[in-house]
């Protein structure tokens, strides 16, 4: 609890910054808010990915920290930060690129119009966004996480007041309308890398000192280990933007009802992979001073606490979903078209927070494989197909294609507490000190 309640709010914090530029742009137009989507969507699909890249230092870094090692500890943070600056230019290229593709899609020409400079000002994000990334899974493997949870929350401060000066066009600037949602999130990701940047300095002076050279070897280490893990994002992250471009071909009401859902079950995700980052870290650091038991302690505490919150965010959505339909728009139609689908995504919190925290506890004993393959067979071979079928075979629209990502969820999440429970009998810790 004392590693995971920060790193829970520092995840909403996260996520708020998309509800609140949903919230926003939301006052403009359903083409700008699903504008947004599309926008986010390309940038988690490929950001998110590159982001994944450096999961390994989770691993790295608790192990080493458990070990009692704080100079192997640098190094992997040293070269994490390496490894981000060589994925900068090529994820933002890839991020450009999906404009054009989008287009060939047969979306909406109203919300492509909205679409083409939200992507072009977000993408300018990707370098600060890639530091950061990095920065912060070192602090809180070494258990810094209250400045992560402050910088996240001040973020969105900066967040919320950019939106409001270049959306609206406030205190003399132009009206930039959905493109100054993305310039908004640009400033406060140099924000946030900055901060944790500054307070990793501060807490360990050493790394001034450290020769800051790349170790080709280490960054190929983390590679090795943030590959995997990174492809889970991928499949579930792409999972998501194939239903997002699949819903953009029904109506804007029909994407716009999609956005706000989908916003709001990303942000009771948060709360679990806030959970999971612990497990990593207590799992991690448990087996770096060879303390299997306690690592098999942390991965099962970590689960049940998962399971709680999950428990809590369905019966949200079972009960009140007017209520949170109404938070991103007052248009009816729209909040009675979000609340069929908030009512569906109700039935696989539970097992979205099993899936999510055993991922990350299997990570902290570094097994990145599992949960990768099981992510697509049950996302792609099973979910998506499912669901596809049942919007457009079946006609049942939106709500169709949720189901079948409900079922894909659900048997993710019952696969992977059955790993882990298999895991923690056998442990194969990850040696990259050698």
């Amino acid at each position: 609890m004392h590693l995971a309640a920060p790193l829970v709010l520092a995840e909403l914090g996260w996520m708020a910054m998309g509800v609140v530029d949903t919230m926003m742009v939301g006052r403009l137009s359903a083409e700008s808010i699903g504008a947004v989507s599309l926008g986010t969507t390309a940038l988690n699909t490929i950001g998110i990915f590159a982001g994944g890249l450096l999961l390994g230092l989770d691993t790295f870094v608790a192990q080493s920290y458990g070990a009692g090692d704080r100079a192997d500890c640098r190094r992997s943070l040293i070269n994490g930060v390496w490894l981000a600056i060589f994925l900068m230019l090529p994820v933002m290229a890839l991020i450009a690129g999906t404009i054009p593709v989008l287009g060939w899609l047969g979306i909406d020409p109203a919300v492509m119009r909205e679409t083409r400079p939200y992507i072009a000002a977000i993408d300018w994000s990707i370098p600060p966004l890639l530091l950061y990334f990095g920065i912060r899974r070192y602090l809180q493997s070494v258990n810094i996480v209250r400045p992560v949870m402050l910088t996240l929350v001040s973020a969105n401060l900066v967040n919320l007041a950019g939106n409001w000066i270049f959306v609206f066009g406030h205190l003399g600037m132009p009206r930039f309308g959905t493109a100054g949602s993305g310039w908004s999130t640009c400033i406060s990701r140099v924000y946030m890398a900055a901060s944790l940047a500054y307070v990793a300095v501060k807490h360990d002076p050493d790394l001034l000192h450290t020769t800051w050279r790349p170790d080709f070897k280490r960054m190929r280490a983390l590679l090795v280990l943030g590959l995997p893990a990174a492809g889970q994002i991928a499949v579930e992250t792409a999972v998501f933007a194939a239903a997002t471009v699949l819903i953009a071909r029904l109506s804007a009401t029909a994407l716009a009802s999609h956005q706000i859902v989908l916003t709001t079950i990303s942000t009771t995700f948060m709360m679990p992979l806030g959970i999971s980052s612990a497990a990593a870290v207590r799992v991690g650091q448990a087996i770096g001073r060879g303390d299997l038991r306690g690592a098999s302690h942390a991965g099962w505490s970590a689960i049940g606490l998962g399971a709680v919150v999950m428990s809590g965010a369905a019966l949200a959505l079972i009960s009140i979903p007017h209520w949170i339909a109404r938070i991103f728009t007052p248009d009816a139609a729209l909040i009675g078209a979000s609340v069929v689908l908030l009512r569906i995504c109700a039935f696989f919190q539970l097992f979205d927070g099993f899936q999510v925290v055993a991922t990350g506890a299997l990570r902290g004993t570094g097994d990145t494989h599992t949960a990768m393959i099981c992510h697509f067979t049950g996302y792609w071979v099973i979910g998506l197909p499912v669901g596809a079928w049942l919007c457009f075979h079946y006609g049942m629209g939106a709500a169709g294609l949720w189901i079948g990502l409900s079922l894909g969820l659900i048997l993710i999440g019952a696969v992977l507490l059955g790993f882990w429970t298999r895991t923690v009998r056998r442990f194969h810790p990850v040696d990259h000190r050698n």
